[in-house]
């Protein structure tokens, strides 16, 4: 992505693919889980694009906008108009913030650009959005398989989702050849901000497990 740049592909939607099943649309992780993980792709997105940053001197670690006016799709601007208008507050806040609703967010965008087929209400069944094509849906992570079997170095992109799997902590489950290494090694290439981002998510995945015990 270029600077101020959000156009398709979107992170947020790879990462929508790999954390559901790429032809019934079923999750693969809880759904406050996935909420986390979402908000971080959200805020990870921005600032790829650098119209947010993270100050990582500041203790907490503070968000906050490099743009004056919100603008791109609904969920964009209501992202960085929160954000806009609090730039005080640590990440790890905005990420509990932004998972409550994020979800939903996220999949009524995808559904609005026709990635994903609306959910199917039935008296007895509730089938979820589903993605429209199977091989769309299937490729980011086939992506990212292909860049762990051939130990090639992912772009920017590539490297944060393969970060934000593993602080959810289902790399293992949705790589088909699971490689720590490998991944850390990703991690290790992208810039401070974004390795702090993945540090605070698997942090507020960790607290949001241990709360479900």
């Amino acid at each position: 992505m270029a600077e101020g740049d959000l156009s398709s592909p979107s992170l947020v939607d790879d990462l929508y693919f790999v954390l559901h099943d790429n032809a019934t649309g079923h999750p693969l992780l809880h759904s406050r889980l996935t909420g986390l993980v979402l908000a971080s792709g959200v805020l990870g997105e921005l600032m790829i694009a650098e119209r947010v940053a993270l100050d990582v001197a500041a203790t907490p670690e503070r968000l906050y906008a490099t743009v004056q006016e919100a603008g791109g799709d609904p969920l964009t601007r209501a992202v960085l108009s929160h954000v806009i208008a609090e730039p005080y507050h640590p990440v790890g806040t905005w990420l509990l913030f932004f998972a409550r609703t994020i979800y939903a967010d996220v999949t009524a965008r995808m559904i609005a650009a026709k990635l994903l087929k609306p959910p199917v209400r039935h008296l007895l069944k509730h089938q979820p959005a589903a993605p429209a094509d199977v091989n769309t849906a299937a490729w980011p992570l086939a992506r990212l398989n292909l860049a762990v079997q051939r130990r090639r170095t992912p772009v920017t992109q590539d490297c944060l989702l393969l970060g934000l799997l593993a602080a959810a902590g289902c790399a293992q489950r949705v790589l088909s050849e699971h490689d720590p290494p490998f991944v850390a090694a990703a991690t290790a290439m992208l810039p401070l901000p974004l390795q702090r981002l993945i540090a605070q998510t698997k942090v507020a995945v960790g607290e949001a497990v241990i709360s479900r015990r």
